[in-house]
C-alpha cells in the first residue's frame, strides 16, 4: 500500500484529500505546516507528497527544495488556491511532478497521484536494475595476498600503465581487471572484454581490429573491432596466451604506435586504449616454446598482478562463502541459510581445483540441496571436487548419512602440488566418463575452455577406455 503525506495549513483541504485518498486504499498522513512536514519526510518513508504552496512557517516551494535535496526521487504534487502558469512552471523547475489548483478536481487528482506513484516506482526499479547490471563485485578476502592485490590496484589503476594479470582459471583475474578500470581515469568510458581463447585464430584479427566489407568471404559488411570500441576506455584481453602469433604482432604494433588497420583496409586509425591482459599460462614457457612473442610480453607486463589460487588463501574462504551464500539466497528469494563451523572447516579443506568459481557453484549446490544449516556432512555429500567423496556409494558408507569417506592415501604425495594434480586429474577423468568423453560438454560442465581441457587431458595422459 502506497504511503502518502499531505502538507497543507487548511484543515478542510487536508480532511477532504485524506478522505478521498483513503477511500482509494492509500495510507495517508497529514500535517498543517512545512517544518513538521519536512521532519516527517526525514523520519518516515513516503511514496508521494501533496504540498500546499502558500503556508505559514515555511513556503511550499522551500519544502519542495529541501525535501528533494534529502530524497531526490520522492514525487511531489504541489497544490495552490492562487495558481498561475508561472507558479506551475517554477514548481516543475524545482522538481515537482505536477501542479494542481484548489479546489482540486477529483478525477484529475486521482490520475495525477497514480501517475506520480508509477513514475516513482519506475525510477526506483531502474536504479536497482542499473546497480545489478553495473555493480562490480568486491574482491573478497583479507589475507596478505589479497590485501596486496587491493593495494596494487589502488596504486596502479589511476595511471595508464599496462597490467598483466596471472593466475589459475576461476581465481578472479577478470574481477581484478574490472576494478582496475573502475578506479581508473577511464571509468566513465567503456571496458571492452575479449576472450582470446574463445575466438578461432582465423577470426581473432577481425574481432580485435575490425574488417572492411569484402575483405574475406563472409565479410558482407564493415565491422568495428574491439580496439575501436574501447577507444578512450579500457581493453581487457583475457587468456592472451591463446592468441595467434599473427594477431600478437598486430597487437604489438597497436601498443607501440596507437594505430590500427582493419582487416582488408589500408587506412590507419588512431586509438587511445589502455590494455589489460590476463592469462592462466606460464608466458615465459610459452615464449621458450615459440608460442608467444617476447617483445609483446614486455609491452604488456609493465605491472604484474598474480591472483593466488584459493587453496593458497584458505583463510578467505569463510568470507567468500558467506557472501556467496547471502547473494544466492537473495537471488532465489529465500531466507539466508547458515553454515556450521564444522561445515566451514570442511569447505576450507577441499582442494578447489575450480578455484573461486567452483566455490560459488558449490555454495549454490549446498543452498539447493541442504537444510537451513549447512553441515560438514552436506559438504562431504555434495562436494565431490576431485573424486575423493562419493554420494551414497553402496557398501562403502562409513557414516550415518550414507556418504563414503575418501580412501585416498595421502602419504603418497610429496607436496601439495602433487595432491592438487591428482585431484584435478581424477575430477576431469570422472567428468569425462560421466559425459561419455564428450569434450565439449565436459568443458561446459566444468566451466573451462575446450582448448584448456584438451591440454589437461594431454598433461594427465587421460585416455578413453574402450571395451
Amino acid at each position: 500500500m502506497a504511503k502518502l503525506l499531505i502538507i497543507d495549513d487548511e484543515r478542510a483541504i487536508r480532511s477532504t484529500l485524506r478522505e478521498i485518498l483513503e477511500y482509494e486504499n492509500y495510507e495517508v498522513e497529514d500535517i498543517d505546516n512545512g517544518v513538521e512536514g519536512l521532519d516527517l519526510i526525514r523520519k518516515k518513508k513516503f511514496d508521494l507528497v501533496l504540498c500546499d504552496i502558500k503556508m505559514n512557517k515555511m513556503d511550499g516551494m522551500e519544502v519542495l527544495e529541501q525535501a528533494l535535496a534529502y530524497s531526490p526521487d520522492l514525487p511531489f504534487i504541489m497544490i495552490s488556491g492562487h495558481g498561475t502558469v508561472e507558479t506551475a512552471i517554477e514548481a516543475s523547475k524545482k522538481g515537482a511532478f505536477d501542479f494542481i489548483s484548489k479546489p482540486p478536481d477529483l478525477n484529475r487528482l486521482l490520475i495525477t497521484v497514480r501517475n506520480a506513484l508509477d513514475r516513482g516506482n519506475l525510477v526506483t526499479e531502474t536504479k536497482v536494475l542499473k546497480r545489478k547490471v553495473s555493480k562490480t563485485r568486491d574482491i573478497l578476502g583479507s589475507s596478505e595476498n589479497i590485501n596486496k592485490i587491493k593495494e596494487t590496484i589502488e596504486r596502479v589503476a589511476p595511471t595508464e600503465a599496462r597490467v598483466l594479470i596471472t593466475g589459475a582459471n576461476g581465481s578472479g583475474k577478470e574481477l581484478v581487471a574490472r576494478w582496475l578500470h573502475e578506479k581508473s581515469q577511464r571509468s566513465e568510458s567503456p571496458l571492452i572484454e575479449v576472450n582470446c581463447a574463445a575466438i578461432p585464430s582465423e577470426l581473432i584479427e577481425s574481432e580485435l581490429f575490425g574488417h572492411e566489407k569484402g575483405s574475406f568471404t563472409s565479410a558482407v559488411k564493415q565491422r568495428i573491432g574491439k580496439f575501436e570500441l574501447a577507444n578512450g576506455g579500457t581493453l581487457f584481453l583475457d587468456e592472451i596466451g591463446d592468441m595467434s602469433l599473427s594477431a600478437q604482432a598486430k597487437v604489438l604494433r597497436a601498443l607501440q604506435e596507437h594505430k590500427i588497420t582493419r582487416v582488408g583496409g589500408e587506412k590507419e586509425l588512431e586509438v587511445n586504449v589502455r590494455v589489460l591482459a590476463a592469462t592462466n599460462k606460464d608466458l615465459m614457457k610459452e615464449i621458450e616454446d615459440g608460442n608467444f612473442r617476447m617483445d609483446l610480453y614486455h609491452r604488456l607486463n609493465v605491472i604484474n598482478i598474480h591472483v593466488p589460487h584459493l587453496t593458497e588463501r584458505t583463510e578467505d574462504i569463510p568470507e567468500i562463502a558467506l557472501s556467496f551464500l547471502e547473494d544466492i539466497c537473495k537471488d532465489y528469494g529465500m531466507p539466508v541459510k547458515k553454515i556450521s563451523d564444522a561445515g566451514m572447516e570442511a569447505l576450507k579443506g577441499l582442494p578447489w581445483t575450480g578455484n573461486v568459481r567452483e566455490l560459488h557453484n558449490m555454495i549454490e549446490r549446498l543452498i539447493i540441496l541442504s537444510d537451513k544449516i549447512i553441515t560438514e556432512h552436506d559438504v562431504a555429500a555434495f562436494a565431490n571436487p576431485g573424486g575423493g567423496t562419493n554420494i551414497g556409494a553402496a557398501g562403502s558408507s562409513n557414516g550415518s548419512n550414507g556418504t563414503a569417506v575418501s580412501s585416498t592415501n595421502y602419504d603418497k604425495f610429496n607436496n601439495f602440488q602433487d595432491y592438487k594434480d591428482h585431484a584435478e586429474r581424477e575430477f576431469i577423468k570422472f567428468k569425462l566418463e560421466k559425459n561419455n568423453w564428450n569434450v565439449s560438454k565436459t568443458a561446459d560442465d566444468i566451466d573451462i575452455q575446450r582448448s584448456h581441457l584438451y591440454s589437461k587431458i594431454e598433461k594427465f595422459g587421460l585416455k578413453r577406455v574402450t571395451e
